[in-house]
């Protein structure tokens, strides 16, 4: 099993990893293949990887990293309405109802994503 702690180091490794070029990390790995898959917009895929890594996307949300955003403004930003609403729909209400994803899409151009209204929707706006 995954540690939150351990998946922490891997964000931060996978960061870092922009910048230098270096052998990839069983870790580092699954944070690749989860952006990947978000901005391919492959849910099937995306879910498969996390059923098999044994890990959920609330234990790794804060963790995770995609190009400086979190999963679901990564999401929102590569238009996957399907990867993001799977995002949506296994994290907590309470890590959606303060509404900072959806004010961040609309401050960075993104108010029409399909996903604003899966994400009020879930957290109650």
């Amino acid at each position: 099993m995954i540690k939150l702690s351990t998946l922490l180091i891997a964000s931060a490794v996978f960061s870092g990893s922009v910048f230098f070029s270096a052998p990839v990390k069983a870790d580092d790995q699954l944070a690749i293949s989860i952006c990947e898959y978000i901005a391919a917009d492959d849910k099937n895929r995306l879910r498969d990887k996390l059923k098999t890594s044994r890990v959920k996307i609330r234990n790794i949300y804060d963790a995770v990293l995609c190009n400086g955003n979190n999963l679901l403004r990564h999401a929102i930003a590569s238009n996957a309405t399907d990867a993001g609403e799977y995002v949506v729909k296994n994290l907590s209400k309470s890590s959606l109802e303060d509404g900072a994803d959806i004010a961040w899409a609309e401050s960075n151009g993104h108010a029409g994503s399909a996903l604003i209204p899966i994400i009020k929707e879930r957290a109650g706006l």
